[in-house]
């Protein structure tokens, strides 16, 4: 009997990097393998939870979003959408790399792990499958990030050009991009591959995180993505990889309110964003006065009660967190910063999306919503109450937005994200799953 590989899943201590992967992992354990976890953070807590070994970073610092700013008090200052992507590629991503590479071969001398499955952003990964003897799983917890000479440069949050002079200004636009916007993180990832006795890469930093994969896991399904001339192919689509559900499907607590009104709006920015006036208080500002319109806000835990107070009408209701997967079938719009799963179960749902964020590779999902018209594309991170409002009435009204969300919900029911990962990683390892024996520690 082939013994299976074990398996360290890895990833950045945010939600967005972290969560989407949880439903495969309990998958993967489920089947037998040895399954276990490095990341920092609250996350830790998180993964036990899930039945899983934690591994706790040790010389790696945990720099996230919640601690971003009292970290680097200078980021507040930087205004530009790509000044600030840059700034969070060197000091978030590409600067914890010599961190993790330290914990991580320290845990492989103690436990010899075969295989890493890390999310894109963890950019460690790709460093070890170099310096290690395992292979390396990336998964794409953000739209694909690879070239291609059909798309405008990843991060900008640009629509495909058209026609020839389209095309030719996109191509200059992805070279300035690329090779002078982006060259300090391009320079400081190969000085870091230096550091272990490793070559060099030409071309896009992003692209390498991409193509050097042995295996990439697509989170999303091709009908969401721009169209391209060539995908590589360690590039697969699993369809939307979501945080782990343990298949209980709790009732939602305000379904009788919710049948009673003409119209139900879905708003959230997430679980990062503190700032409550960027999408939370125009939404309920925009439909507070509205008796035939019921707005459900998720505010992941921040100012709650003073918005309770704020905004005491019976039509809007507050709330902590909510279960997207009770709530979403009362609901008819979501209204959201572009939170890519939150955006993906949302067009499972087939619900029409509107949608305001910027910073963060929001942008990128933006533009896909744009493009593929299953919503409006804000293009800021601060809507006012009218745009929110007119938003959602043009995506309710236009019959047109219905018929492409209706589309794209079908191809992503098609998909059975976990077990298509599986498939995919055991092709890679060699493994199938009846060689796979219930391990316990």
């Amino acid at each position: 009997m082939t013994t299976p590989p074990r398996i360290l899943f890895a990833t950045m201590p945010m939600d967005g990097h972290f969560s989407p992967l949880t439903g495969l992992a309990v998958h993967l354990r489920e089947l037998g393998y040895d399954v276990r976890w490095y990341v920092g953070g609250h996350y830790g807590d998180k993964v036990k939870k899930l039945g899983l070994h934690h591994y706790q970073p040790v010389r790696a610092k945990t720099v996230n979003q919640e601690n971003l700013e009292a970290l680097f008090p200078e980021r507040s200052a930087i205004k530009g959408t790509v000044a600030r992507l840059r700034f969070d590629i060197s000091q978030v991503f590409l600067l914890r790399v010599p961190e993790f590479i330290d914990d991580l071969r320290e845990i492989h001398a103690r436990w010899p792990f075969d295989l890493i499955v890390h999310d894109v952003a963890f950019m460690a990964g790709s460093f070890l499958q170099e310096l290690l003897p395992v292979k390396a799983v990336a998964v794409g917890v953000v739209p694909l990030a690879e070239s291609d000479e059909l798309v405008p440069p990843s991060g900008m949050g640009k629509l495909p050009a058209k026609g020839m002079v389209g095309r030719w200004l996109q191509s200059l636009s992805r070279f300035v991009v690329q090779r002078i916007l982006f060259k300090p993180c391009n320079d400081l990832h190969n000085e870091l591959r230096q550091q272990y006795g490793l070559q060099p890469v030409p071309g896009f930093m992003f692209d390498t995180m991409v193509r050097s994969a042995d295996l990439y896991l697509q989170s999303g399904v091709p009908g969401f993505e721009f169209p391209r001339k060539r995908i590589s192919p360690n590039v697969r689509f699993v369809g939307p990889l979501l945080p782990y559900s343990s298949g209980r499907k709790q009732p939602f607590e305000y379904a009788a309110k919710a049948l009673s009104y003409k119209q139900v709006v879905l708003v959230t920015q997430g679980t990062v964003e503190r700032n409550v006036e960027k999408i939370l208080v125009p939404a309920l500002e925009a439909f507070r006065t509205d008796p035939s319109t019921l707005v459900i806000a998720t505010t992941g835990g921040s100012q709650t009660d003073e918005l309770r107070r704020r905004f005491p009408q019976d039509n809007l209701i507050i709330d902590d967190f909510i279960d997207f997967n009770a709530v979403m079938p009362y609901v008819h719009v979501y209204v959201t910063n572009g939170g890519y799963g939150g955006v993906m179960l949302a067009l499972q749902h087939q619900l029409p999306v509107v949608v305001a964020g910027v910073h963060e590779g929001k942008n990128e999902i933006a533009a896909r919503i744009d493009y593929c018209q299953v919503g409006i594309d804000l293009k800021t991170e601060t809507p006012t109450s009218a745009q929110i409002q007119k938003a959602v009435h043009t995506v309710l009204a236009d019959g047109h937005y219905r018929q492409a969300v209706h589309k794209l919900g079908l191809e992503f029911s098609a998909y059975q994200p976990n077990q298509l990962a599986t498939q995919y990683i055991q092709a890679l390892t060699g493994t199938p799953a009846e060689s796979a024996t219930l391990i316990s520690y």
